[in-house]
Formats: C-alpha cells, structure tokens, sequence
C-alpha cells in the first residue's frame, strides 16, 4: 500500500485520509445519510441516525476506546525488571526511540517542540537508557504533508540534552512514517555493528513497528536478518476495571480511539 501511494504520488494526502476514514466522520456521514432517507423510508432513516450516534458516544468514553483496543489489537506486555536488568550493558545493543509528531513552535519555549506523544515515547526512551546503560537513538523525520521545518529526531536531541541531560547517541531525521522509521534505522545501526534493537514505542503502536522492522531486517539480507528485536511498550493497558465515568463521552476517549482505529486500519492496508 506503501508503495502504491507514492507510485501514484498522492502519499502527501495520508493525513486528509486518514482524518475522512476515522470518527467522528463517518458517524457524521451516517447521520446525514438516515436524515436523507427519512423522507422515503422512515424506520431506515431513524435506525441510521440511532447507530450512528450510540457509535459516536461509543467511541467517545474511556470504556469504548478500551474495548477497541482488546478487541482489534493484539495485547502487549511492559518489559519486567528481569528483562531490563538481563539488558545492562548488552553488547551490541541499541534503543531506539520512535517519533510520535513534533509541534513546529512551543511559544512558551520560543522555539519548535516533541507532541506529548513523542516525549512520552522519548522519556521512556532515556529512562531505559540510564537503567541498562545502552545507547539511545530517535527515528523521526518529518511526516508526509507536514510543513517544513527542523526534523523530529533533531528536535528530540535537543529536548533529550536540555531537559534530561541526557544526550542521543544517534538521530535518524529522514523517516516520514513507520515504514522509513524502520528502514532508516536498520540501515544506521546496522553500519555501526548493532545486533540487537528494543524498539520503544506505545502499546497500540507497537504491532505495527514491530512488523515494519522485521520487513526491513528481511529486505537488508542476511547481515540485517541477525539482528534481534526487543519489544519495549508503553502505556500498556492494565486489566479492565471500568468505573461510571468511563462511559461518559471524554476528550481523551475521542483520542484513544482514533489511535486506535489508526492503528487497526494501518494493520489492514499493511502500512
């Protein structure tokens, strides 16, 4: 699917796709569509209008966005003590962070900044780092039809020093999606003689990385098939335990549930 976005040269068009196939827009359509056929065929048109608004106060509460995320990806599991203490001083072994979007201007730092995706991602990044005491790289560029500026990974060096202090040891700023995230990344490590990654990136994220990076290991050829992947989700859901309020529409339920969708959809189309 990759490739025939850029084979067709509307790759620059993924985000206004994905905003169109993602809610609320089609509950939105639906509704429009049961309003339409009021007119002629009355029950269809309120049964219509009725699912699409239990599906947008579905997909709007905590509880919904949970549900989602059990049903439509797979379970991910937090690397336990034992794994990051078997991690210290690996040989060979890099931790590489995945960009989550960048914000050209923070006006209360007067310059460009990491999406609070990215810096969760990024801090758990450095946290893993100062616990095993490997390197830290970030893949992050600038993603398809976002405007021009400093590259995500760059600005990610520059958070990592300034508020961790804690420098990276690599950026990879070329990637504008997963797929390069993984292609650009293998590529540099593997010229610097990694033969393990952990990849750290949010749980509903990380099938989809992780699938990305085995194809790029396959592509590179027997060299790059030696290297190892760790898995180092975030955010991993903890057991369902829903309370009242979960089912009340939220902001961050309407978020959830696009990331989400995002990701499910990006499964199907192989993304």
């Amino acid at each position: 699917m990759n490739e025939l976005l850029l084979w067709l040269g509307v790759d620059a068009w993924r985000p206004v796709a994905s905003a169109l196939l993602l809610p609320p827009v089609p509950f939105l359509l639906l509704v429009l569509v049961g309003a339409r056929l009021l007119l002629r065929h009355l029950l269809l048109g309120w049964a219509l209008i009725v699912m699409a608004c239990l599906g947008l106060w579905f997909g709007s509460t905590d509880a919904g966005a949970d549900v989602l995320r059990r049903v439509l990806l797979p379970p991910a599991r937090a690397l336990a003590p034992p794994e990051i203490a078997a991690l210290r001083k690996a040989p060979n072994t890099a931790i590489v962070v995945l960009g989550g979007g960048r914000k050209l201007l923070a006006p209360e730092y007067g310059v460009s900044d990491l999406t609070p995706l990215s810096l969760e991602r990024l801090r758990y990044g450095l946290w893993l780092g100062r616990q095993t005491g490997l390197p830290v790289m970030y893949s992050g560029g600038i993603g398809h039809g976002r405007p021009a500026g400093p590259a995500e990974a760059e600005i990610a060096a520059r958070v990592a020093e300034r508020d961790f202090r804690q420098p990276l040891r690599w950026q990879e700023g070329k990637s504008r999606d997963t797929r390069e995230n993984a292609l650009e990344s293998v590529a540099l490590l593997r010229g610097q003689g990694i033969e393990r990654i952990v990849v750290v990136t949010h749980a509903y994220h990380m099938p989809r990385a992780l699938r990305n990076f085995e194809r790029a290991l396959h592509a590179g050829g027997a060299a790059a098939g030696r290297i190892v992947l760790v898995a180092a989700p975030m955010r991993v859901a903890p057991p369902a335990r829903y309370e009242p309020i979960d089912f009340l529409p939220s902001r961050s339920g309407c978020y959830d549930t696009q990331l989400v969708l995002h990701e499910w959809v990006g499964r199907l189309i192989g993304a």
